[in-house]
């Protein structure tokens, strides 16, 4: 591989030249070397912030992070493999059903998915609310489980594209987090690395989504779907809204309940919606025709989800998880429910324990917030809205301060705004 000087490449991309497939190639590899520092990899970061990447420095960005590590291989299952990718939000706990739903229906759905950082939860965290449930699999595991069951929702191993970890960890410290093309880079690399044939992206915006708004979340949809298409992945997203929260709870256990909930043919509409919306999409993208509105009805889904559940060590019978204090916050007047901020309601959570600060700390399986009503709904002054749970009592003033204002309540009902606002595809 030719060598380069660092320097050069900072000063190539901090005046706004292009750097070259054989300079990211090596640039990469020589950062996750260690050849390269971290303090110049930061300049190079905060380069990239202010000019961008175009669309083949991207994708060759991208294809250098999978190449510092290994690549799955599941064409040797007989079903065809399709993932989902949330950019996270507050309640969205859309995985959890959504991965046996779209199993029980013929797919090959391999999650990898990861821990809960700041408001957002992460989808491990919930599931190890279950008791005896694991989130680390083997890859040999985890093939067998997408053979015989369908569906896999485990941790990524160590070995999945480790330049991201390492530059996402920088990028941390040094305000360089809300780059579109860094982020689709990060989030695309795993992606791909993973090994599915298609995937389908629920890209949020609004007040609880990272991406506050339309336009920012239009364009990192376009480029990662960009990236997907030029790696071979047949890659679509919907870009839905996150102003308020997902369901009607946001924490671990909680969510679990909300998503089992879902499976046994219950559950809040939003949920349901955005489930089968992304179901379809993922259906569509693995070629098969199936409704799953009818996998849903017929209990199929709900008998993947226990197959998942036990074949991962957990017990799906078992009771989850109650927290041991809870508190209420009241509706200060009458009228309708016309908004409810995500970032306010995942805050609180966050406070009472269901999330953590920095990573490694452990996080409380029954903490965090359930709302009694949702945007639309009539209330009348006095009305429990929201319920918080916590192990620790000491928590509860702090997020009550976060739910200050998060609800907004007026005279008239206000217009139902759609939950899947945009689709974006290759075409």
């Amino acid at each position: 591989m030719s060598t380069f000087d660092a320097v050069d490449l900072i000063r190539t991309k901090r005046d706004g030249g292009r750097l070259t497939d054989e300079a990211i190639d090596w640039l990469i590899r020589a950062y996750t070397d260690g050849v390269v520092a971290d303090e110049q990899m930061s300049a190079m970061a905060m380069a990239i912030f202010f000019r961008g990447l175009d669309g083949s420095e991207l994708s060759r960005w991208t294809n250098a992070m999978i190449a510092t590590g290994e690549r799955m291989d599941f064409s040797s299952l007989s079903r065809p493999t399709v993932d989902k990718h949330s950019t996270g939000g507050v309640g969205d706990k859309i995985t959890l059903p959504l991965a046996p739903l779209v199993a029980a229906c013929g797919a090959a759905v391999p999650q990898l998915s990861g821990r809960g950082l700041g408001h957002t939860g992460g989808t491990l965290d919930k599931l190890e609310a279950i008791p005896g449930w694991r989130a680390s699999l083997s890859n040999a595991e985890m093939l067998a489980q997408l053979e015989s069951i369908g569906a896999v929702i485990c941790a990524a191993g160590s070995g999945l594209a480790p330049a991201d970890k390492k530059l996402y960890a920088l990028r941390d410290v040094t305000a360089t987090v809300e780059s579109i093309p860094m982020i689709s880079a990060s989030i695309m690399s795993k992606k791909i690395a993973e090994g599915t044939a298609s995937l389908v992206l629920d890209v949020k915006t609004g007040a609880g989504a990272f991406m506050k708004t339309h336009s920012d979340s239009k364009a990192l949809a376009e480029t990662m779907v960009g990236i997907g298409t030029d790696a071979g992945v047949n890659t679509v997203a919907l870009i839905t809204d996150m102003d308020a929260p997902l369901g009607r709870s946001a924490g671990n256990g909680l969510e679990v309940a909300e998503s089992v909930e879902v499976l046994a043919g219950g559950g809040p509409s939003d949920v349901v919606e955005l489930t089968l919306a992304l179901a379809r999409e993922m259906l569509a993208c693995a070629g098969i025709d199936a409704d799953p509105a009818d996998a849903l009805a017929s209990g199929r889904a709900m008998d993947t989800w226990k197959a998942m559940i036990r074949a991962q060590g957990g017990d799906p019978e078992a009771p989850l998880p109650v927290a041991r204090h809870t508190d209420v916050v009241t509706a200060e007047a009458d009228g309708y429910v016309t908004g409810m901020n995500a970032m306010g309601v995942g805050l609180a959570a966050w406070r009472l324990g269901a999330g953590r600060a920095k990573q490694g700390e452990p996080v409380q399986a029954a903490a965090g917030v359930t709302w009694h009503a949702a945007v639309g709904d009539a209330v009348r002054k006095g009305q429990t809205l929201f319920t918080l749970h916590t192990d620790t009592p000491e928590r509860m003033d702090r997020a009550k301060e976060a739910l200050q204002g998060a609800v907004t309540i007026a005279d008239a009902a206000p217009q139902r705004r759609p939950l899947v606002l945009e689709r974006i595809s290759a075409g």
